[in-house]
């Protein structure tokens, strides 16, 4: 598996950059895991939009999926011209009316999320952890043989992540806030929080996304350090991992 950064700010992209988006690669599948402000723009740094399978949503805020409505303008375009076959799967939960304008014709298929149920997509399957938020939110396991990568979205601090992220290979997690900033904006994790995780979920590799628009990043890193002493990085656009 090889997985990219498409974007990493929080609430709105800085210049030439994307709020949240990671592209997952393996065996031939492209799958975009959330599709933020920016999002459709810089992911085609990496692959053309005919070679698109899958779009997996973890929730329906806008520095999430904002591009979604120009992805699917994209699809119409490229089916029309004959240049892509087959519609545009896109996975979301169905707990909001959002979820029926995933749904484009006959370009963009909906598809509904179940945190009861795995998502199978080639060799890849896709497990959901419903998270603290202000809206329906998922954390998302990735797996593929004796692989894990862990993208949390947007939560607060939640026990049940310990368990879902255990013994991950990677663990892609939100860090809005300093420590400082805990407990002032609900359904997001501080960067010591973060660690914490990483530490009790005993991940190999801690990676900070979904980062604030204040403050110096350097100090989401050292407070970090100071819960989880493995393998710590800050998302930057065209970072990737290989699994």
């Amino acid at each position: 598996m090889k997985i990219t950064t498409i974007g990493y700010w929080g609430a709105y992209p800085a210049a030439n950059e994307a709020t949240s988006g990671y592209l997952l690669q393996s065996e031939g599948e492209n799958i975009l895991i959330d599709c933020g402000s920016g999002v459709l723009s810089n992911m085609q740094n990496y692959i053309e939009l005919v070679a698109l399978d899958a779009v997996i949503l973890s929730h329906y805020h806008a520095d999430h999926m904002a591009d979604i409505y120009t992805l699917q303008y994209a699809m119409r375009i490229l089916m029309d011209l004959k240049k892509r076959k087959k519609p545009l799967h896109i996975y979301g939960h169905a707990e909001d009316k959002e979820f029926e304008k995933l749904h484009y014709y006959d370009y963009t298929i909906a598809n509904a999320i179940d945190e009861r149920k795995p998502l199978k997509l080639g060799e890849l399957t896709i497990f959901f952890n419903r998270n603290v938020h202000s809206d329906t939110c998922f954390s998302m396991r990735i797996e593929k043989k004796n692989k894990k990568i862990v993208y949390t979205a947007d939560t607060g601090w939640d026990d049940t992540l310990i368990k879902f992220a255990d013994k991950a290979d990677l663990l892609i997690c939100e860090s809005s806030l300093y420590n400082e900033n805990v407990g002032t904006i609900t359904g997001h994790l501080s960067a010591g929080e973060a660690g914490k995780i990483a530490a009790m979920a005993d991940v190999k590799q801690l990676v900070l996304s979904h980062l604030p628009h204040f403050g110096e990043h350097d100090d989401l890193l050292k407070q970090a350090r100071e819960n989880f002493d493995g393998k710590i990085e800050m998302a930057k656009t065209g970072m990737n991992w290989r699994l």
